[in-house]
């Protein structure tokens, strides 16, 4: 199938994020492709994979996910779907704890911060991530310890 500009994330124009990353307005949520609740694998792997590289051949570069997706099924998936990221920003995020389907608890303590980060970097096969986002905040950590680390 033909795809003219119209008819790509390029028409909806671009932002900017951090002040150097720039990308276009229409992103990709990927969280909806693992299983229901959220949790665990797609029911079809293969299809969940075809979403993601449809959504890069319209033009999407910027794909969301996060370590709480399944857990870890999403950031898998995208990592076998589209990596080595070519032109595409993935950005994840971390800090809450998943208990079971439905089940969002959160943990912002630095060292689970650290411990979300460094699975997500072997999860999407990088060194780095670009942009990583916490979570959602805890009311259990004060927000400057979570900013600092530990």
């Amino acid at each position: 199938m033909a795809i003219d500009a119209t008819d790509s994330a390029a028409a909806a124009g671009t932002l900017t994020l951090g002040g150097d990353l720039e990308v276009r307005r229409l992103g990709f949520g990927a969280m909806r492709l693992t299983g229901e609740g959220i949790w665990g694998p797609p029911k079809d792997r293969e299809t969940a994979k075809g979403v993601l590289r449809r959504a890069v051949e319209l033009g999407v570069d910027f794909i969301d996910t996060a370590d709480a997706y399944g857990p870890d099924e999403c950031e898998l998936l995208v990592a076998d779907a589209l990596h080595p990221y070519e032109d595409v920003l993935v950005a994840t995020k971390g800090g809450l704890r998943r208990t079971g389907p439905g089940e969002w608890p959160r943990d912002a303590r630095p060292e689970r911060l650290k411990e979300c980060c460094e699975g997500s970097l072997r999860r999407l096969k990088v060194d780095r991530i670009d942009l990583y986002q916490l979570h959602s905040p805890d009311p259990k950590v004060p927000y400057e310890r979570t900013r600092s680390g530990p």
